[in-house]
């Protein structure tokens, strides 16, 4: 519910901070109303700017749940855009599990005061996750599991299930004095049971468990598809190391459908809808330039029928580049608001602020490729104002695009017309077509 409240706080943000009044009030009724990840996805959607001014005024208790809620990139810019003395109360109460999400690209002086903040067992635990790597489940498991030894009553395991409540928790697990995992009892079962009868006549070893090497997305799967809260994992030994419960599972299934989707157009994996200019140009250059080398091998089969097309032949090879260009760099942008719209970050308060990031960003890629695109063309065809011509077509295709990425998942979205479907071929139908009349009207008044 509070997730479709987003459009409509980002509104009063935009007007509070528009009008340089205060934003106190407003932050209290955001702590009440908003869950910690939908204020995250809130911050999200403003530019560095209101997006410290509203961050300072949030309770710190709130600032460390959305804090950990943050993708990597929006929780770097705002320890770049902060001092030490502002940043580091975020780290004072953090548990292995937690830490572990955060480490990608946070600084080492970050990780080592959060280390240091922690409890000795906690600290073991952040050790022992560190000697697998980020692929297998070892790396990602909890150590909150509920376990016991076998030699003990039910009436231990009782006194232990009353005081440690564990989210996603159905059994207790039973060890021997190895921490070898011997079984499970259901902690529904045990309740009923008397508490001098002996657990190790109610293990059930008919269990399903996971090996600490196991790759992760297998994992989580197994997890999903096994019916039950959570799956015990072992090590080669056999014993006890922690468990992986259903909701750490969907998380991570649902971030990897997210990269996914942002990769398959050419972004980083959680790229910020108002990060730095440089940094989203630098992010889709590198696309950009594969998609290149694919459009000129298609130019390269074009130009075998050279004798055929004589007077055009020119921009009849060409044409492809220019058309493929645009799409591309239109698709990139157009994914990036599809997730924005899909998470509520997209209002009419910021959508200004949106197209202008992304003509710089297509300012910048248009430029740089158009140039490369130019000097290759003068090579190849040795023809300085077919260069010309092409420059100044790559250049304003991918100026549309980038704003055409912006204007059709918005349009389609008011019509109520799913953009995730449909943006993608009205994207390319519009790129194709104003890139083939500017290329071919340049070409006319340039070259013949």
């Amino acid at each position: 519910m509070s997730l479709e409240l987003l459009p409509e706080y980002i509104e009063k943000v935009d007007e509070l901070f528009t009008h340089e009044l205060p934003l106190n009030a407003l932050t209290v009724e955001i702590e009440r109303e908003l869950l910690p990840e939908n204020t995250a996805i809130l911050l999200e959607a403003f530019p560095i700017k209101p997006r410290l001014m509203l961050w300072k005024e949030l309770s710190s208790e709130y600032q460390q749940n959305i804090f950990l809620e943050m993708k990597n990139e929006s929780r770097q810019m705002l320890l770049n855009a902060m001092d030490d003395d502002a940043c580091l109360p975020l780290f004072d109460k953090l548990d292995a599990n937690s830490l572990l999400e955060l480490t990608e690209d946070l600084s080492a002086r970050f990780i080592e005061y959060a280390i240091s903040k922690m409890t000795a067992k906690q600290r073991d635990h952040f050790k022992k996750a560190q000697d697998y790597s980020e692929e297998e489940v070892g790396h990602w498991q909890s150590f909150d599991e509920n376990k016991i030894f076998a030699k003990l009553k039910v009436s231990a395991a009782k006194k232990i299930c009353s005081k440690k409540q564990v989210a996603c928790s159905e059994v207790i697990y039973i060890i021997d004095n190895q921490s070898v995992l011997l079984g499970e009892v259901a902690i529904n079962k045990l309740l009923l049971l008397n508490d001098e009868q002996p657990l190790a006549e109610l293990i059930d070893e008919e269990f399903i468990f996971l090996d600490s090497t196991k790759n992760m997305d297998e994992a989580a799967e197994a997890v999903i598809l096994s019916g039950k809260l959570a799956l015990p994992v072992v090590d080669e030994n056999g014993c006890l190391t922690g468990r992986l419960d259903l909701h750490s599972a969907y998380k991570y299934k649902e971030q990897q459908t997210d990269n996914q989707l942002i990769q398959s157009a050419g972004l980083s994996e959680e790229e910020d809808l108002f990060s730095s200019v440089w940094l989203s140009s630098k992010n889709r250059a590198i696309w950009l330039g594969i998609n290149l080398v694919t459009a000129f091998l298609a130019s390269w089969f074009i130009g075998l029928f050279e004798a055929t097309l004589q007077q055009v032949v020119a921009l009849a090879v060409l044409m492809p580049v220019v058309a493929s260009m645009g799409g591309i760099s239109g698709s990139q942008t157009l994914t990036l608001i599809i997730r924005g719209l899909a998470l509520g970050q997209i209002s009419d308060a910021n959508r200004q602020a949106i197209i202008n990031k992304e003509l710089k960003v297509g300012a910048i890629n248009g430029i740089l490729w158009a140039t490369v695109i130019g000097i290759i063309t003068f090579y190849w065809f040795s023809n300085p104002m077919l260069s010309v011509t092409i420059c100044l077509a790559i250049l304003g295709n991918i100026l549309v695009a980038s704003l055409s990425g912006v204007w059709i998942p918005w349009i389609l979205t008011k019509f109520k017309i799913d953009p995730a479907l449909s943006g993608a071929v009205i994207l390319t139908t519009v790129t194709d077509i104003f890139g083939f009349i500017a290329f071919l009207g340049c070409g006319t008044l340039l070259l013949l």
